[in-house]
């Protein structure tokens, strides 16, 4: 009779260890070791089952989203393919796929500029620059850290993420802007962007005072967080340039597929486009 199979802790955190080796990112492997962990406390001491993870899909298929259900299927099947036990891989959820943005979680350029302007009155430069080093560049948040001094004077940043790396051009007037910055706060060397007490800013910290800059800047928050700067980033520079390959280089993308969602526009763009095509004659 085969041995049961089981997910447990020390499985997990052995697949969580094979994640790191592989040079996944922390935020991935976080994410993968929080979706077996409630898959482990779902299961309540079962064996893993065809039979139940049917089960597990069509209760999460009830509560979540399709593509967050199609995110816990990816990790599950990865970790069963870790294991060898191929032949308990769940089939994710056949998607449509979404041709217009969400037109209530699009940031627009003036309410970019409004979050921008805001920092600037609550006389926080540091935050003002942070938002525009990131959309004027494309880059992650987490990438924040490769904007470094040395990145200042030459005018390109070279940046390694997820295994890959790609040189970011920063714009004259960004660097312009950047080097007042620094002589200001007597940065000499390291990166741009620091706390005080030395260490690059993370993700956390700029979430959080970006978002305090909503009411003031009657931005909607759910619009407000680094990754959509990003996301404007691309949609205005495939607007001006319509390279959907070159921009997937630029962004740091493996899969152009990937880029083809950052550049969706919202139906209200797309309506506007259909009435400039005059093609309703009476």
């Amino acid at each position: 009779m085969p041995k049961p199979r089981c997910l447990i802790p020390a499985l997990i955190k052995e697949y969580a260890i094979h994640l790191h080796e592989q040079e996944r990112a922390p935020a991935t492997i976080q994410k993968y070791t929080s979706d077996l962990t409630a898959l482990m406390r779902w299961l309540d001491e079962r064996p893993l089952e065809k039979s139940l993870l049917l089960l597990w899909k069509e209760e999460i298929s009830e509560s979540c989203k399709a593509s967050s259900v199609n995110g816990k299927i990816a990790v599950l099947n990865g970790f069963l393919g870790y294991m060898g036990w191929q032949e308990l891989r769940l089939r994710p959820l056949k998607l449509q796929r979404n041709l217009f943005a969400d037109e209530s979680r699009e940031l627009t350029r003036a309410e970019y500029a409004r979050l921008v302007h805001a920092a600037q009155k609550k006389e926080n430069e540091r935050l003002s620059l942070v938002i525009q080093t990131i959309c004027a560049t494309g880059i992650r948040v987490s990438e924040l850290r490769f904007i470094t001094v040395e990145a200042v004077q030459t005018g390109k940043a070279e940046v390694n993420n997820k295994g890959k790396r790609r040189l970011v051009f920063l714009p004259e007037k960004l660097r312009r802007l950047l080097q007042n910055y620094l002589k200001k706060q007597k940065i000499t060397a390291g990166a741009v962007f620091v706390s005080r007490n030395g260490r690059p800013l993370n993700r956390s910290n700029i979430w959080r005072d970006m978002k305090a800059l909503c009411e003031s800047a009657e931005v909607d928050p759910r619009k407000v967080f680094p990754h959509n700067l990003r996301h404007l980033f691309a949609r205005t520079y495939y607007t001006l340039e319509k390279d959907l390959s070159r921009l997937a280089d630029i962004l740091g993308h493996f899969n152009v597929n990937s880029t083809r969602i950052y550049t969706m526009e919202s139906g209200r763009i797309h309506a506007r486009q259909l009435a400039r095509m005059g093609l309703v004659v009476t």
